[in-house]
């Protein structure tokens, strides 16, 4: 960055001033040597501490309860198997999370911030964390104060709320101090740096901030499915406990047949697999330059039926261009050009002012020399761009330049004016007023009439939202005939809301276009359609728009948005267009697919244990399960099962949310089916096969638990028929494996009772035959159930 990056005001109060000329290399590489980086030390548990959380939730609670039972009844090896299987549990987590957050940091770092430095007495663009005390710094509308500052010189509103709770925003000129994290409200200043890092304002209260964490609603459906599954079992153990009192069963038959129970009750890889799909998410979603910042976003993109679309960038090429300049009477085009030019900032980061910039190069240098007093940038509240300039003579000159109808209240423009303005911006034009004159003269000298198309992807992209159940309405400060073009020309067909404020009951079906709408005003907006029951992904890229992002469902930071709107929204695109948010959309519901097959799968295989350990029990008199043979059904399922996280999916018809009520309600039914043809087979064995005694019919019944628990597998894994789609590599190889490792324990007789082969492979062409009669009935329980 260089001086022609930044305002013309600044450039010269730094080039003016060597109080201004900011620190050298070699001085700032001794002072954070000093002071170190520029950054708050994260409030991370130590190591030892996040290794130990794994050990203290609902699924090892089970676990570690296993582990007690197996000690009381002098079961070592059984109980040293069980606490392997909850070591290598916590392992699998802490690798999964450890990854997870290292992808996380890596992509929020392509998010930091960063700050324009005077170093070496020219303008660069540094990251913040190399800031130290001394530093000269801009601070500029729509940044953040990425350190504690004085302003020495400019003027700058300041929004310290999220500090100070001040409520109303302060101005701050020369001498004024600022915390690191205020926001540009309005102005350019210059600042000199006073405090960095831990030794802030910001820096001394942020572990506050950091642990304000809500429980995402994937942590609220694995809570909720494992005390589902707890209810059951402990509903289960105690029939089987009185039962077997009934039946006259000793003590010693009776506290394994409650351990297996409690064993058949633990979703052991649940929590692990609800990470791992989502960090497989978000991987995904960075590939296509969709980068979000927190794994929980992953699932917000699933939720969303509404979408508050910005129009610039966008639903737009962001490629404004000066298409016609009408002067007022005894102006020329040029001088309308080149007064444009002078109240446009020069660092090229607004489009407007860089498109007039570009219009009014030819003529530069030709006639008048004013040299620039001061100068406000566009602000959205105002509306206006003012600069004050004056010549070699000692004339002074105000020129205003701004949205066509703000410039027009304050000029007086002709009626003429208003009407060629009101006709262009029905072509989807913008158009800019511009007035100039002795200060306190300032008369109307034109218009100026850009265009920026609409994109030609953007049609098809919001059509195939609409298929996705995901209805876009326009949210933009335009004016509202410039905003209609465009809406009609990408297909958001509807009404426009009336100028005012934003309605406080609104439906998005009530309107498609909020035209003319302030940044504040869509926190509004989006608390509105949340109120009427809608999941609202919102778009933004202002310091304004960080409550609407934080508020939304999904914070959507577009490609260039300011730094507090990335930090506060839930992805942040790197290219602009609707089809990053697309994506989102897509892989989030994706991802809930993947998620909702395990919980399908891992809830009916549960149930399907415990009610066969009954069942089994009733049948025989005898328990039906080893706790050893639990332990093997549940490494040799549940973990194998975490292949669904690679499937093959088609993303969801409609928006998602975690129903675990209807889920554990359908998986609940096919469970039962389960059972019976568990329970069939278990009769056979006794009847036809003659397998009398326990050991037996125990291998038996595990065979066909795991058997019968890949035919849920493939019924569950999609919500039509299983062959509509074929499953990922890594579901076949899994599934084989598990097959093979049952079928050789079974046929050699390694761990449990040995098992004909001949009865090992009519079991096998039996469980086909079950699959297909189970795929039908899933078809009616989900149809009615809803489950999609």
């Amino acid at each position: 960055m260089n001086a022609s990056s930044v305002s013309p005001g600044v450039a010269e109060l730094a080039a003016s001033d060597s109080r201004y000329s900011g620190l050298t290399t070699q001085e700032a590489r001794a002072w954070r040597a000093g002071f170190g980086p520029n950054i708050v030390p994260e409030s991370e548990s130590p190591a030892w501490r996040r290794a130990l959380g794994k050990f203290w939730a609902p699924v090892p609670w089970m676990l570690e309860a296993a582990i007690l039972l197996q000690f009381m009844l002098h079961e070592y090896v059984e109980a040293a198997v069980i606490a392997l299987l909850l070591v290598f549990n916590a392992v699998l987590g802490q690798l999964h999370e450890g990854r997870t957050q290292a992808t996380l940091k890596l992509l929020r770092s392509r998010l930091a911030l960063r700050a324009a430095v005077r170093r070496d007495e020219r303008w660069q663009i540094l990251p913040a964390s190399e800031l130290v005390p001394g530093d000269i710094i801009k601070l500029s509308l729509g940044g953040i104060v990425p350190a504690d500052v004085r302003v020495i010189g400019g003027d700058v509103l300041l929004d310290q709320s999220m500090l100070t709770g001040e409520s109303l925003p302060l101005e701050a000129g020369e001498g004024a101090h600022s915390y690191s994290g205020a926001l540009v409200r309005r102005g350019e200043a210059l600042a000199e740096v006073t405090a960095t890092g831990a030794n802030t304002k910001f820096g001394r209260t942020a572990q506050l901030v950091q642990s304000a964490q809500a429980p995402s609603s994937q942590q609220r459906a694995v809570l909720r499915v494992v005390r589902n599954l707890a209810a059951f079992s402990a509903a289960m153990v105690a029939i089987q406990v009185i039962y077997g009192s009934v039946r006259g069963l000793p003590g010693s038959e009776m506290i394994p047949l409650a351990l297996t129970a409690v064993l058949a009750a633990i979703p052991v890889a649940l929590p692990a697999t609800f990470t791992l799909a989502s960090a497989l998410g978000a991987r995904a979603l960075a590939a296509r330059g969709v980068l979000p910042t927190r794994l929980s976003a992953i699932d917000e993109a699933a939720t969303i039926d509404v979408l508050c679309s910005d129009k610039t960038g966008t639903l737009t090429q962001n490629e404004l261009t000066v298409t016609a300049v009408h002067a007022a009477p005894g102006t020329e085009q040029r001088r309308v050009l080149a007064l444009a030019a002078l109240a446009s900032a020069t660092h090229g980061m607004d489009p407007v002012d860089a498109a007039v910039q570009a219009a009014a190069a030819p003529a530069a240098g030709a006639g008048e020399r004013w040299v620039l007093s001061k100068f406000v940038p566009f602000d959205p509240g105002s509306r206006v761009a003012e600069a004050e300039l004056h010549n070699a003579l000692g004339e002074r000159l105000q020129v205003l330049k701004g949205a066509f109808a703000t410039v027009a209240a304050r000029v007086s423009a002709p009626a003429g004016a208003e009407t060629l303005a009101r006709s262009l911006a029905g072509l989807g034009h913008r158009v800019l007023g511009v007035a100039a004159g002795p200060p306190g003269q300032v008369a109307y000298v034109g218009l100026i009439a850009l265009n920026d198309p609409p994109r030609p992807d953007a049609r098809g992209l919001i059509s195939e939202l609409r298929s996705l159940g995901v209805q876009t309405v326009m949210v933009t400060g335009d004016a509202a005939s410039t905003a209609t073009y465009v809406a009609r020309a990408v297909g958001i067909d509807g009404a426009v809301c009336p100028d005012g404020p934003v309605p406080k009951r609104v439906q998005p079906g009530d309107y498609a276009v909020f035209a003319g709408v302030f940044p504040e005003d869509k926190f509004d907006l989006v608390r509105a359609f949340q109120s009427a029951g809608h999941a609202v992904g919102m778009c933004g890229d202002g310091a304004n728009d960080a409550p609407a992002l934080r508020q939304a469902q999904m914070g959507i930071a577009v490609s260039t948005a300011t730094d507090i709107a990335k930090s506060a929204a839930g992805i942040v695109l790197t290219q602009p267009g609707l089809g990053g948010i697309v994506a989102a959309v897509r892989c989030g519901r994706e991802t809930y697919q993947r998620i909702l097959t395990y919980i399908l799968r891992s809830v009916a295989t549960k149930v399907s244990q415990m009610l066969f350990l009954t069942v089994g029990l009733a049948m025989t008199g005898h328990a039906i399960l080893t706790p050893m043979l639990m332990v093997l059904l549940m490494i040799s399922g549940d973990f194998l099962a975490m292949s669904a996280t690679t499937d093959r999916v088609s993303p969801s018809p409609q928006p998602n949310a975690w129903h675990i009520g209807r889920v554990t309600a359908g998986a609940a039914a096919l469970a039962v089916c389960n059972v019976a043809f568990c329970s069939a087979v278990l009769e056979l064995g006794r009847q036809r096969l003659h397998l009398a005694d326990n050991h037996g019919l125990r291998s038996l019944a595990a065979l066909t638990l795991v058997l019968s628990g890949q035919a849920l597998f493939y019924v569950v894994r999609d919500r039509r028929h299983l062959w509509s789609s074929p499953p990922s590599r890594w579901i076949v190889l899994s599934s084989m494996l598990d097959v093979t490792i049952i079928a050789i324990l079974a046929g050699r007789g390694v761990l449990i009772h040995a098992v004909p082969w001949s009865v090992i492979g009519a079991l096998l062409l039996a469980t086909a035959l079950f699959a297909l009669v189970l795929d039908a009935v899933k078809s009616m329980i989900f149809a009615r159930l809803r489950v999609a």
